[in-house]
């Protein structure tokens, strides 16, 4: 997400010849209830346009930026998606051509009904730190003190998935460059198409210095974030490309 809204940011910012932030807070990933939390937030979802007075209820389905047009018209949906819990929340609607003409009903009303989405906890769906019943909250408040006593056992659990996923990254931007795993220790500590492997892998995982300055044979690992600033300054346009990396024109 860092890597997809700084990216985001930079395009943005450089189309429009603008500057400074775009978004304005950080990314959220909150725990949802699955049985008293989704409901509610894929109603609260459906209805920001509304509340935004950037579209009206009987237009949702319109509204290229939710889910709202894929419930209301099956033959839109993605494989993945699934519309019960916004429609079985609403009342036990079913995804009929009337169950979901009902949802729209549905929503129309709980947007003129502030006690209603007070009861739904509308206020609370961008605060705090989960969405859902205070048994669901309790139920992980307990999750996590039962894992504090692991917390080292996790942690070497953790950092191996992480540079498990690393290396995955890496083998495909190999792959993108015809080389392979041996040419890393043969290549000299500077070389250009390092480099610029270092700086995608910075661009799009939580890497460390330390990781790619051993995986890599970059040498010294304090030296790893000046060689891909530099690199990033006057970046080799076809490596840049093959490896679809888009420099920053801050770094």
């Amino acid at each position: 997400m860092r890597w997809l809204q700084g990216t985001f940011s930079v395009r943005f910012n450089r189309l429009r010849a603008e500057r400074g932030h775009l978004f304005q807070g950080r990314y959220k990933s909150l725990p949802v209830d699955p049985a008293d939390g989704l409901g509610p937030l894929c109603h609260y979802i459906h209805l920001n346009p509304v509340r935004a007075h950037l579209c009206p209820v009987k237009q949702l389905a319109d509204w290229p930026w939710s889910s709202m047009g894929w419930l209301m018209d099956p033959k839109r949906r993605l494989p993945w998606f699934d519309p019960n819990s916004a429609l079985t929340h609403a009342g036990g609607l079913t995804d009929t051509p009337a169950g979901r003409r009902k949802y729209q009903e549905y929503l129309g009303w709980l947007a003129e009904d502030e006690p209603a989405r007070k009861a739904q906890r509308f206020d609370q769906m961008s605060r705090g730190w989960s969405i859902g019943s205070r048994g669901f909250a309790a139920a992980l408040i307990e999750e996590h003190r039962l894992a504090v006593g692991r917390g080292h056992q996790l942690a070497v659990e953790n950092r191996k998935a992480m540079e498990a996923v690393w290396g995955m990254e890496l083998q495909r931007l190999l792959k993108r460059l015809g080389r392979k795993d041996a040419d890393l220790a043969t290549s000299g500590k500077s070389a250009d198409w390092k480099i610029a492997i270092a700086a995608a892998l910075k661009a799009r995982t939580t890497v460390t210095n330390r990781w790619l300055a051993t995986t890599l044979h970059l040498g010294n690992l304090y030296e790893v974030s000046r060689k891909v600033a530099v690199w990033m300054r006057n970046p080799e346009p076809t490596l840049a490309k093959k490896l679809q990396i888009t420099p920053n024109p801050k770094t």
